[in-house]
């Protein structure tokens, strides 16, 4: 006969939101466990670049919006975990770089708008030069300026891995979910056939929250997608770079992150503006072109004929906002048994998991004592994307 199972907090979707608040709740004595029908961390999470941001490329003209000052203390939070001294244990968690920069190419529009950007973010930028320069910009014929965040960027695998090991025997693999229904009310879910009931359920499977909440015959909230064209480069040559490059607008004119490969070699990854607008309407080839047109604009002396490239398509799942904009702080939605979340940026996830804590406590929902699990089917991991792209 198939296992029944109860919990306190049962969560769907295995990603960095769904696996970190897993983590905090265990650590607080709930018992928990997560689901997850595909690989962890392998819908937008393993697609990450891996910024814990602050706030500053929200505040490119000068002003402080919303979402930087939402985000404000998150690379402060971020970096406790990683000492181990934080609301989680991340100590053996990748550390790529201990800041991200903003990085104007010399232009009068960029100089610009990255003087704006340190005096809106005072106190949280440093101009640098020299050796302190990332290595890809320590070169004779570099004319920017460069600012120092006090951001930084994570390998996100090792985090994703991290996550999972502390997850301890509370994670499913699922192929059928379904909802539990008594006397009307959402009790839990049926999983490949196993009931489990739980006093609440959280949904934080990003994209695939619609098909849940479709799944479980809801309407509300609606998800929205914003998409992305990102590319990846990797070669011999390359050397390390976490920057964003300024134009005169108000997004990046191209955010660049560097990943290590199992082969020793870099990997670029590349976003801000060439992979929004313009960028999703190109294919692969034009995408391809334009972004070798970027590095060779902006960073000329890069030996281009050894690199090799590909693009990733990757949808922002976020709730539903006119307009399309980008939500400032995380969300969660709440309907009896059910909470719907969206960290709506990796950085966010703690903001996320403070959240749910705080539905928790109002709602009187306390730790009870952890369940004996049997041996449950566990998801894999994912692999990273420049792994399965540029092998």
């Amino acid at each position: 006969m198939t296992q029944a199972l109860s919990t306190d907090v049962l969560i769907v979707g295995g990603g960095i939101a769904g696996l970190w608040l897993n983590a905090r709740l265990r650590r607080a004595g709930y018992a928990t466990l997560l689901v997850e029908a595909d690989r962890l961390g392998g819908g937008q999470s393993v697609k990450s670049q891996g910024i814990i941001h602050g706030g500053t490329k929200y505040a490119l003209h000068g002003a402080l919006t919303g979402s930087s000052e939402a985000i404000a203390d998150m690379p402060a939070r971020w970096r406790k975990a990683l000492l181990g001294e934080g609301e989680l244990d991340l100590s053996g968690v990748r550390l790529l770089s201990d800041a991200h920069y903003l990085w104007s190419p010399g232009s009068l529009a960029g100089n610009l708008t990255s003087f704006f950007a340190s005096k809106a973010m005072r106190g949280r930028v440093d101009a640098v030069k020299g050796e302190q320069l990332p290595p890809a910009l320590q070169h004779p014929k570099f004319k920017g300026k460069v600012y120092r965040l006090a951001e930084l960027v994570l390998d996100v695998p090792s985090l994703i891995a991290r996550l999972a090991e502390l997850a301890g025997d509370g994670l499913l693999a699922a192929e059928t979910i379904e909802p539990l229904r008594e006397n009307g009310e959402l009790v839990g879910l049926r999983i490949d056939g196993r009931e489990v009931r739980a006093q609440r359920i959280v949904l934080s499977a990003g994209e695939g929250n619609a098909a849940l909440l479709a799944a479980l015959g809801l309407e509300q909230p609606k998800q929205q997608l914003r998409p992305l064209h990102m590319v990846l480069v990797k070669g011999p040559n390359l050397k390390p770079i976490y920057a964003h490059c300024l134009g005169g607008g108000p997004k990046p004119r191209v955010t660049i992150t560097t990943h290590p490969a199992a082969d020793g070699q870099w990997v670029w990854y590349l976003g801000g503006d060439l992979a929004e607008a313009d960028g999703v309407a190109r294919d692969e080839a034009a995408q391809i072109a334009a972004a070798r047109k970027e590095i060779a604009d902006l960073l000329p002396w890069v030996d281009q004929s050894a690199l090799r490239w590909a693009t990733l398509r990757v949808s922002r799942a976020e709730p539903a906002q006119s307009g399309l904009v980008r939500p400032d702080n995380a969300f969660l939605a709440e309907q009896g048994r059910l909470l719907v979340g969206w960290p709506t940026k990796l950085a966010l996830a703690p903001d996320l998991a403070d959240r749910v804590f705080a539905s928790l406590e109002r709602d009187g929902i306390r730790p009870s004592a952890q369940p004996t699990v049997s041996a449950l089917p566990r998801p894999a991991v994912a692999r990273p994307v420049w792994e399965e792209l540029l092998p």
